[in-house]
């Protein structure tokens, strides 16, 4: 998940300090809530963000394999899963968060997510299996889309994939040949966009 500029939240009755909490919008667990560690500038992608992203995904979801490449409180990945999607696999790098995800799974009774702790670099650098959606939503200071998106042309796309990219308002970005651009959005500090890569 996006590492933006966080407020101190106030802790809500039943919240135990020190840890936020993430709502399911739709799906299976919708109105879940599910509390993640609070790692500095660590927060999942918003209720408002996260409706757009999913009514856009809401046809391709059903059955499809996904990959969360920047997982960070896992919102994405499991609002994947309690909408229909067959798998997904979460990769974050902070030990707690990825711990936080794998209760989260066994919490909501799921066995369809795997959660790899280490970095996107790292997971890239296996043997890869194709993706039909892939999240890329890392941290705001690294500078990492145009790593991830390189990285994930080795393999790890199955034909007419689609990749959702999160990043800084005016992040400029060079798209692989021939992906088209579907759906672009801009949020308050945010951008969206959603990539479908070629047919293979």
């Amino acid at each position: 998940m996006p590492r933006k500029t966080r407020q101190s939240p106030k802790v809500p009755p039943g919240k135990a300090a020190g840890s936020q909490v993430l709502r399911i919008i739709g799906g299976e667990w919708r109105g879940r809530k599910l509390t993640f560690p609070a790692i500095d500038g660590l927060r999942p992608t918003g209720d408002r963000l996260r409706e757009t992203l999913f009514n856009w995904l809401q046809w391709q979801l059903p059955r499809a394999r996904c990959l969360d490449l920047f997982a960070g409180s896992g919102a994405l990945g499991l609002e994947a899963l309690s909408r229909g999607a067959a798998q997904v696999q979460f990769v974050e790098l902070d030990r707690a968060a990825a711990r936080a995800i794998n209760g989260h799974l066994e919490l909501l009774g799921s066995k369809d997510g795997k959660v790899f702790n280490g970095s996107a670099g790292a997971f890239l650098q296996q043997p890869p299996e194709p993706f039909d959606i892939v999240f890329v939503d890392p941290p705001f200071a690294g500078d990492l889309w145009q790593q991830a998106l390189v990285a994930l042309q080795q393999g790890w796309l199955a034909p007419d994939a689609l990749v959702y990219i999160e990043s800084p308002k005016h992040t400029d970005m060079a798209l692989p040949p021939d992906w088209e651009l579907l759906r672009e959005k801009r949020s308050g500090q945010v951008c969206m966009r959603l990539l479908r890569t070629p047919d293979g």
